[in-house]
């Protein structure tokens, strides 16, 4: 096993340990007394980190088969069921606060960390969202083009993710939002790393 195949490996465990911890934590009762408001943070990151995750799920679905990559291939795999647990889990709690799972004002709740509603950005998608542009464009892609499109595409997928869920750190009041947020900031700041180095190998 590379050096570098081991450092994937261990980003993924180390992904699939942290969902593990969270779902167990999920059971306990939440730090505060009773559950968020619709209008809270928790709330709306929940909702919105939820569509955020989607997009990274299948973004790495699109790469799998548009690579033989094995390190490509194994970043995608990790980052999609990574990202897909995180997804069920935050619906969950939705669930469990008996909140709705979707919003006409997506990103309402970061307002007030310098990132305005939607309408603000005039009908903008959240932080590091791919265009539907980009996403035909990956689709289109094969072998070496696709690796680059992909980790150029995940890179400012994340570093969003990264502006979000810090912004849940400094605003949430539940502790399974706060946990889950700084789960995934140190997450994803690693996996930015790694996909630099990708790139760097690559020439992009």
């Amino acid at each position: 096993m590379t050096g570098r195949r081991a450092l994937v490996t261990a980003s993924g465990l180390t992904g699939l340990v942290a969902a593990v911890l969270i779902a167990v934590s999920a059971l306990a009762p939440s730090s505060s007394s009773e559950a968020p408001g619709d209008d809270s943070a928790d709330a709306g990151f929940a909702r919105d980190m939820a569509v955020h995750h989607q997009q990274a799920v299948e973004m790495s679905l699109i790469v799998r088969d548009r690579t033989d990559d094995e390190e490509v291939r194994l970043l995608a795999y990790d980052i999609l069921n990574t990202q897909a647990n995180q997804r069920g889990m935050m619906l969950g709690w939705l669930e469990m606060w008996d909140l709705p799972k979707s919003t006409n004002e997506p990103m309402r709740w970061m307002a007030g960390h310098g990132h305005g509603t939607a309408a603000d950005a005039g009908g903008g998608a959240m932080p590091g969202m791919a265009s539907d542009e980009d996403l035909a464009a990956l689709r289109s892609a094969e072998g070496r083009d696709a690796e680059i499109r992909y980790l150029e595409l995940m890179t400012v997928h994340h570093q969003g993710g990264v502006e979000m869920a810090e912004a849940a750190v400094a605003q949430a009041d539940t502790e399974e939002i706060t946990r889950l947020a700084a789960g995934m900031v140190d997450a994803q700041e690693s996996e930015i790393a790694l996909m630099a180095d990708l790139l760097d190998e690559r020439g992009a």
